[in-house]
């Protein structure tokens, strides 16, 4: 979309992923772009959204979309039902933002790569890391060689469980159904270590995944996963829990390189360690304050739609389906127990 002085109107498509209300709270304050209307099968969530932003409210997706004047969507339901969702906002020539991890399957996330690209409209998937300054400074150095040729990355996302956490009852209930998720915790979590390692050393060459429900009776999903990616010089490693209590040594990638190790902390008042030869316990280094574009899911989306300017590389649709690719090589090595070879051959 060329720049132009109007505000990007969006709409929302699906309510029923909890993420969507610190997005729609961060649109709010988004000068360049407004909400205008939301669709969901939901009541109650239709009557909060109308509640807390005064919005325009719709029963169906295809409604909205037919009657409202918009620029571009948020897709919010379940992940099975995403691709859907998307092909109806392409069809209208709408852009889209998509949460993370864009799709239940890779199969899913080929089509969705197909619509978007035939469509000719832009797609951004939201990876909530992304917005924090210090994974921002930290990729930047990464990728710029500040601590010499990576060997590994490591990431591990942990808590109590989506229930235990306190995510709504629409969130949890289908996160606990294989067939809406693509799976337990190794799908909800092992993507960020997947999208981290393909961004910063691309595709590896095998997976091993390892799955099981360790704690939880009362869900028929894998509650604990851990994904290896073997490249020919290079390890990484993704870890996921629904079973930790507290959280320790969670939400904090660990970037290994040749000429030293950065350890990035969570949340936006994270910082950065840097280890080398003459810091080996580590030294913290200056994370500058991210710019307005940066601060957050809807401020990037709507500027990059504003000024024609590229999403930040861990929303590209093409890496995020190649996140896709080794999440279900992983799921399927924990399923067979056996390793997989990339790139999927599911013939």
């Amino acid at each position: 979309m060329a720049a132009s002085k109007s505000k990007i109107r969006i709409g929302v498509l699906g309510l029923t992923h909890d993420h969507i209300w610190d997005n729609l709270k961060d649109l709010a304050s988004c000068k360049d772009g407004t909400l205008v209307a939301v669709a969901d099968p939901n009541e109650p969530l239709l009557e909060r959204a109308s509640k807390e932003y005064g919005c325009a409210v719709h029963g169906d997706y295809e409604t909205m979309i037919e009657t409202e004047k918009l620029d571009a969507v948020y897709v919010y339901s379940d992940n099975a039902e995403g691709l859907e969702l998307v092909e109806c906002a392409a069809d209208a020539g709408l852009d889209i933002m998509i949460e993370k991890p864009m799709a239940e399957s890779l199969s899913s996330a080929d089509d969705m790569l197909m619509v978007i690209r035939n469509a000719g409209v832009r797609c951004m998937v939201n990876w909530p890391i992304t917005w924090w300054p210090q994974i921002q400074k930290g990729l930047d150095m990464a990728l710029g060689g500040e601590i010499g040729r990576i060997w590994q990355v490591k990431y591990r996302a942990a808590h109590g469980g989506p229930k235990e956490m306190g995510c709504s009852p629409y969130f949890y209930e289908w996160l606990y159904d294989p067939s809406l998720n693509g799976g337990g915790a190794f799908a909800d979590y092992c993507c960020y270590g997947a999208v981290l390692s393909r961004l910063i050393l691309g595709m590896p060459s095998r997976v091993n995944g390892t799955a099981g429900r360790l704690t939880k009776e009362d869900i028929t999903v894998e509650d604990n996963g851990v994904l290896v990616m073997t490249y020919p010089n290079a390890i990484s490693i993704a870890e996921a829990s629904w079973s930790q209590v507290g959280y320790m040594q969670t939400y904090s990638p660990l970037i290994l390189g040749t000429e030293g190790t950065l350890l990035i902390e969570p949340n936006a008042d994270g910082g950065i360690l840097l280890a080398t030869k003459k810091n080996p316990m580590g030294k913290r280094v200056k994370v500058p304050k991210a710019p307005a574009s940066m601060k957050s899911a809807s401020h990037h989306f709507i500027h990059c739609l504003k000024t024609g300017e590229d999403f930040h590389p861990m929303g590209d649709p093409r890496i995020c389906r190649d996140a896709q690719e080794i999440v279900e090589a992983g799921i399927l090595s924990a399923q067979e127990g056996s390793e997989m070879s990339l790139p999927l051959s599911l013939i």
